[in-house]
């Protein structure tokens, strides 16, 4: 089996970073924030070792690639065509998508806007709901959650960025990835997120330094502007995706998630994704709660890859 491999592509107007690896049907990885690519390395080795082509992008604004100026360039438009373009330059037609956290954001909105070109697909951490027509996602989270959510401290431009050039790369990372409080991101009034949140003093099994400090070394390259971009464009998103109100999730959809995650039970999502609501909206759903927190797909890999190995495989090649 080769290594992984790096390249970078041109789509949608900007240069993407891929890394893949193996060969066989293909399979997209989308991570969240604040990851890269390398979110999956445990993935991409895993599902290319059975027989598939796996291909994890930085998504645009992270890592390696571009990072465009503006907020109003993150909307799930944007995000989704650099996807098709990626499929299109890769000559495929369609491809199992797998997303965490941000990443499982757009691969819903990909399931959304381009059924056609989604085989099935295995979302992280983030479920789906249908528009709110009477109040814009931003504004909505907001008033519900308060100005110490962490959303809110991240729409005004260079606020978090700020507040995190208090700490070094490394601990911005830690205080992210380490995170196993199970209520919501809400930091007490006149302080910021990043410094309400802990940085734990013994790190856990499932990660070591030197990973983490990939990810340390990444961000201080590209700064965190662009990653955040995604939660600025959140009102945007509402006014763009109007046309898809109500519409379902056409495509077969595996979703996964901690059951420590945050805010998982207080915020009702246990009984949101339990209930009639959710499997309306996604006529072809199966659901997988595991004993772990947020960033699933490192903390409990092994369990994670073998659940996505057991659902791609329902659908054989042709």
């Amino acid at each position: 089996m080769n290594e992984v491999s790096h390249r970078r592509i041109k789509t949608n107007g900007i240069w993407v970073h891929i890394a893949e690896q193996g060969r066989g049907p293909l399979v997209l990885l989308l991570h969240g924030f604040p990851e890269i690519w390398y979110s999956w390395r445990h993935q991409i080795s895993f599902l290319a070792n059975h027989g598939y082509h796996v291909v994890a992008p930085d998504l645009r604004g992270y890592g390696d690639s571009d990072s465009p100026l503006s907020p109003s360039s993150y909307t799930f438009m944007h995000y989704v065509g650099d996807i098709i373009g990626l499929l299109d330059h890769l000559g495929e037609q369609q491809a199992f998508v797998v997303g965490h956290d941000v990443g499982a954001a757009i691969a819903w909105h990909l399931s959304l806007f381009r059924p056609e070109r989604v085989k099935a697909s295995i979302n992280l951490g983030v479920a789906y709901f249908d528009r709110n027509p009477n109040a814009k996602l931003g504004e909505s989270l907001i008033r519900t959650f308060g100005d110490g959510f962490y959303i809110s401290k991240f729409q005004e431009p260079g606020r978090a960025e700020r507040a995190f050039a208090r700490y070094d790369y490394l601990t911005v990372i830690k205080k992210f990835l380490l995170i196993t409080q199970t209520d919501n991101l809400i930091a007490p009034p006149g302080m910021e997120i990043i410094d309400y949140l802990g940085t734990p003093s013994r790190l856990p099994p499932w990660i070591t330094e030197e990973e983490l400090q990939v990810y340390a070394d990444k961000f201080q390259e590209s700064g965190f502007t662009g990653a955040l971009n995604f939660y600025r464009a959140l009102d945007l998103n509402w006014e763009l995706t109007a046309p898809w109100q109500g519409s379902k999730i056409r495509v077969p959809v595996k979703f996964m998630v901690g059951e420590n995650d945050i805010g998982f039970d207080i915020n009702g999502i246990r009984q949101y994704i339990e209930g009639n609501i959710f499997r309306n909206l996604i006529p072809d759903l199966e659901v997988v709660m595991l004993d772990g927190h947020h960033y699933l797909q490192q903390e409990k890999h092994q369990q994670v890859s073998e659940e996505i190995l057991s659902f791609l495989a329902k659908f054989p090649a042709e």
